[in-house]
């Protein structure tokens, strides 16, 4: 049964079938995100009526309990499919806001929470299975670049949009504002339930048997050092966020309207140009791990950068000029590093057990996020270049042990598209034996 269509040089150029309702509907999930993440304590609070402090401990609570629940959704990926899966949780999220201007008790809201952050952190793991699902080859960079400019471009109408709502009808509006959030998921789920899985190539000591569990990932040395250098490029992802207004106001003593710039322009670029980059990164023929490491050797720059800014402080307009200047940076490499990362990570991963897998990947990014502030603030408080100073060195560490990894990950992950017969046969491929 086919399931690519189009024309393209080749079939891992070829679009998915159902591609389109895949990418719209991650669109319009992400409209729901930007519509309550960015005012996430002020939401909850005016949709429940409990206090900033009761939102802020459910929150928290609710947030790490979704992290140990990361596994448990790669294991039902294993088990029952990604897009199964997937849908799953849309379903709760859709269900989760629908109900949350009905959770006016602690209790209740603390019950709702709990579910939809379930779901909520789990999210990632499932999509990006998903994408392993649907596509082969370069078809995988090219739905991560168009899954990161949708999702960047969807999150930034949905805040722009629900900042028109509340200076219209005000903060009552954030009860209507939750059952769009509802409509918006769940109107993501019936999109995305068009597409249509690429038959599994199951092959070797695991085709036909039951999914390896996830000691079988743990003996994965090639694997989990992949995860760890992931975790050394996710501390930069979190730099924007957390490090760069705290340097800002602190170090550098600039207006905290360069936050807004900063977050303006990087957003942008990701929503404008990120599929352009993305394309042009998969055209040239790189192989994945070395687009990844120019994108972590891209961070690096602009890490860099931020530390000879803070030795020379120059003028405001000076200053506002650099700071652009290594946003611009920062932001390419984040878009080389994306796209390539994910497919490696997809594409590392053997099929029975992908979920699992992910799951154990994508933890990567959650401790970097959980660490980022606890550090960046305890550095910053010594020195303000001292944070750059490890982000960079751990930009540079992370592009090394991508180049290190590059002779003992899958071929087939290494390279987007078909790789030369003798770099084929020098790559490492390792067994994929079942576990206990």
């Amino acid at each position: 049964m086919a399931v690519f269509r189009g024309k393209a040089s080749d079939a891992g150029e070829a679009k998915v079938a159902g591609e389109r309702s895949l990418l719209l509907g991650i669109g319009i999930s992400a409209i729901g995100i930007g519509m309550y993440v960015p005012f996430s304590l002020v939401f909850f609070h005016h949709v429940t009526g409990l206090s900033f402090t009761l939102v802020g401990l459910v929150m928290t609570v609710t947030g790490v309990a979704g992290l140990a629940f990361m596994p448990l959704a790669g294991s039902a990926v294993d088990r029952f499919g990604a897009k199964r899966v997937n849908l799953v949780l849309y379903g709760i999220r859709a269900l989760g806001f629908a109900l949350y201007p009905f959770a006016g008790s602690l209790p209740a809201f603390a019950a709702v929470a709990l579910v939809t952050a379930l779901a909520d952190r789990s999210f990632s793991v499932v999509q990006q299975s998903l994408i392993g699902e649907v596509a082969r080859g370069a078809a995988r960079d090219r739905l991560q670049a168009s899954t990161r400019a949708l999702q960047n471009a969807g999150m930034g109408a949905g805040a722009l949009l629900v900042s028109g709502v509340l200076a219209l009808w005000g903060t009552g509006a954030f009860t209507w504002t939750a059952w769009a959030n509802s409509l918006a998921f769940a109107l993501a789920g019936l999109l995305v339930g068009r597409v249509r899985p690429v038959p599994a190539e199951q092959s070797g000591p695991c085709a036909g048997r039951p999914a390896a569990g996830y000691r079988m990932v743990l003996r994965d040395r090639p694997f989990l050092g992949l995860t760890a250098a992931n975790f050394l490029t996710a501390l930069g992802y979190s730099a924007l966020s957390v490090l760069f207004p705290l340097y800002l106001s602190t170090w550098l003593a600039a207006p905290d309207s360069l936050t807004g710039a900063a977050f303006t322009l990087n957003t942008a670029l990701c929503a404008g140009i990120g599929v352009l980059v993305a394309g042009r990164v998969r055209r040239s023929g790189a192989r994945r791990t070395r687009s990844a490491a120019l994108g972590a050797l891209l961070f690096a720059a602009a890490f860099a950068g931020q530390i000879v800014l803070g030795t020379l402080r120059p003028g405001q307009s000076a200053t506002l000029v650099a700071l652009l200047v290594i946003v611009v940076v920062y932001t390419l490499g984040e878009l080389v590093h994306s796209p390539s990362g994910g497919a490696l990570s997809v594409s590392a991963a053997p099929e029975p057990v992908r979920g699992r897998y992910l799951a154990t990947y994508q933890l990567s990014y959650s401790l970097a996020t959980a660490l980022a502030p606890s550090l960046f603030t305890a550095l910053l408080a010594v020195d303000g270049r001292l944070p750059w100073a490890v982000l960079a060195a751990a930009a540079l560490g992370a592009a090394l042990a991508l180049l290190r990894l590059e002779r003992h990950l899958p071929a087939e992950a290494v390279h987007a598209g078909p790789p030369a017969p003798a770099a084929a046969a020098a790559a490492a491929r390792r067994p994929v034996t079942a576990a206990a």
